[in-house]
């Protein structure tokens, strides 16, 4: 299984969704409300309701520059 971003406007969405070989069995949906026209505030975790579905191990740096910066032999 792999995953697959597709961006674009509602309809390029949907013309990429339709021609993905395979089975889909979850798609996540990102909708902007017209009065959503003002950013989000930097507090609010738009992840939070698919925190279930994450992993987290313990003793691991997961910040951004933690992410980003290369560890020692990669």
């Amino acid at each position: 299984m792999k995953a697959q971003v597709l961006r674009g406007s509602k309809s390029e969405i949907a013309e990429s969704f339709v021609r993905i070989d395979g089975e889909i069995h979850e798609v996540i949906v990102f909708i902007e409300d017209p009065s959503d026209s003002v950013p989000t505030s930097s507090q609010e975790d738009i992840f939070a309701e698919m925190e279930e579905f994450t992993v987290r191990a313990a003793g691991v740096d997961y910040s951004r520059d933690a992410l980003y910066t290369p560890m020692e032999g990669e």
